[in-house]
Order: C-alpha cells, then structure tokens, then sequence
C-alpha cells in the first residue's frame, strides 16, 4: 500500500548530508511537508540541501542544532508525523582520530530522537544503519541475523544506536523500523567514499591515489536506497524489523578503478597511499547484501545497475569536478 505523502509533516535529521539530501528531495517531491534538521554552524550552511533546486529547498522547513542537544531534537520532533533519522558522523577514518565526538553523536544523537519521538507519539520512526555494523562477513550473502561487529569506532557507535532503536521498540513499542544500507553511491557525494574519489581523480588525471584495493564492497545507486527507506516508511507491521538495502552485487576497488578508467575512457594507474589504509584488523574485508526480506517484506529492489549508476554519477561530476579537491584525502 502507497502512502500519501501529501501534507504529511516528516522530520529528516541530518538532512544536509548525501544520502539524507536525496530523501529530502523525493519527500519534497511527493508533497511531504519537509521540516530538515541539520547540525549548526555560524555561516548558516545547510550542507547538500543548499544544492536542491531552489523550489525544493524554499518548501523546507529548516532547524539548526545539535542531535546531542536534547531540547533542540525535542523541538524538531514535536508535531512531526514520521521520523527519517539519518543524522551520524559517518566517516571512519575521523572515528579513528575522534572516536569519543563519534559516540556521542551516533549514540546520543539516536538516544535524543529516540526519547523525543516516544514522548511526543510520533507515529513512526525510520532509523538508519549501515553494513558497517556487520564487520568483515563471516558468511555472504550477509542476511540480518549476521553477527554485528565493531571494526573502527564509528561501526561500534551504530552498532550503540541500533541496539538503542531495538531496546525502545522492546521497552515502549516505540514504531521503528531500521533500514541498512550498503554502500550508497551517487550525485553529490563528498570524496570521503570511494566512487567519488575514484571519478574525481579519474577525470582530473590517469593516477589515482587509494588505499586498499582487495576490498569487496556492494554499492547501491543513491535512488535505490531512497526508494527502500520510503517503502519503509509505507509499509505496515513490520514495526521492530531490520532491512538490508543493497544490491546484492559485490566488486573489487580494483574492479571499479577499471569501470572508472572505461567510463572515462583512458587507463588508469593506482598509487597506494599507506594514510588511506585502515588499520588491518579494522579494514572491512567484505560486504556483500542478502536483500531476500526487503524484496519479499518490502517489495522493494534496485532498479539502477552499478554501471549506469556509475555513468550517472560520473556526468553529474563532470559538471561540478570543481566541488572536489582532488589532490587532498578527505577523511
């Protein structure tokens, strides 16, 4: 059953962020009422959202805070309908430098929104993990039942916010539903991840500088994900359930620098740089997805191939490589 997403008063946290942004847009787009939570800065900046065409971002309704502040998450759930909590401090290697920001913003933050949607009766809560929490697999296809493992500080903080989300659906059948992306890919994502670090190189050069190459990854093109987290938020009686959103297909770093060097359409050489490899016994091995029960629960499936996503992602790259600093690793 479709919801109708005309009027409904919606919360995203971190709605300044990539995956977030895009969310945004598609909430704004089926005639949600858009209130977008992202954390305060002194220049006013409201990170991705100020990317939005301009009669997407004059419809939001846009809070400043911190998700470690209590009263101000109070103020941005109260009178919301439903929750899409995306907010996070997402980047691993800066867990390793600030591990204790990273649980206080992951594990607070959560906490925060968590005890706020459950004091104000909010109907619905979409929280937001990431394969991240399941470590190097110790079987793949990884399905839900997966052990969760904490590899760097920022998976152990999700790791935190999940259990967290969990113990509120046990403790006060607080309606929330987490979903579990892979690794979503796609327009305006930072060079913090990999496909954009890879393209923004390959398009200013034929040297790349990356950190492992042996890693596995399942990436899922950014309209896929979204699509998952709305067919969340749609479905029914499906309340304390967990859902892996990935596509199911698993590739080498090396295999996509070779993607990459195709699609650019000139080869493509690979400098190691040691300050982009994690830590060995931190480094993610392999992700791959079981995305069996959120076909089946969810209907959902992704509708971009990792190839066109890819062509996609590179043409809107092209048109603002400026964005990117390439020659610096951004952590």
């Amino acid at each position: 059953m479709t919801l109708n997403w005309n009027g409904k008063r919606v919360l995203v946290t971190g709605a300044g962020g990539f995956i977030a942004s895009h969310l945004v847009e598609s909430l704004v787009q089926n005639g949600a009422a858009v209130r977008a939570f992202v954390r305060y800065n002194s220049r006013g900046d409201p990170g991705l959202l100020a990317r939005l065409d301009p009669h997407i971002y004059n419809d939001l309704e846009i809070i400043s805070g911190d998700l470690r502040d209590l009263p101000a998450v109070q103020q941005a759930v109260k009178g919301t309908e439903m929750v899409f909590h995306l907010g996070a401090l997402i980047a691993i290697p800066y867990s390793y430098l600030h591990p204790a920001e990273v649980v206080e913003c992951n594990v607070l933050g959560t906490l925060n929104v968590l005890l706020a949607a459950r004091d104000f009766g909010c109907p619905r809560v979409i929280h937001t993990s990431t394969s991240e929490v399941y470590g190097t697999a110790l079987y793949v296809p990884i399905d839900e039942r997966h052990p969760l493992q904490g590899q760097s500080p920022y998976s152990a903080s999700k790791i935190g916010a999940d259990k967290l989300v969990e113990s509120f659906y046990c403790s006060y059948n607080l309606p929330v539903i987490t979903v579990r992306p892979f690794n979503t890919f796609g327009p305006r994502q930072s060079a913090r991840a990999v496909i954009p670090t890879i393209l923004s190189q390959a398009l200013a050069g034929d040297v790349l500088r990356l950190g492992s190459l042996e890693t596995r990854r399942d990436f899922t093109y950014v309209s896929d994900t979204v699509s998952g987290f709305l067919k969340a938020a749609e479905s029914r009686g499906l309340e304390g359930e967990t859902f892996n959103l990935g596509s199911g297909r698993e590739v080498t770093i090396a295999e996509l620098v070779e993607l990459a060097g195709g699609l650019v359409g000139h080869p493509l050489r690979v400098l190691q740089e040691t300050e982009r490899l994690r830590p060995d016994k931190s480094e993610v091995m392999r992700l791959l997805s079981d995305n069996r029960k959120a076909r089946e629960a969810l209907g959902w499936q992704p509708q971009v191939s990792l190839e066109e996503g890819l062509q996609r992602t590179l043409t809107w790259m092209r048109a603002n490589l400026d964005w990117y600093r390439v020659s610096i690793y951004q952590r």
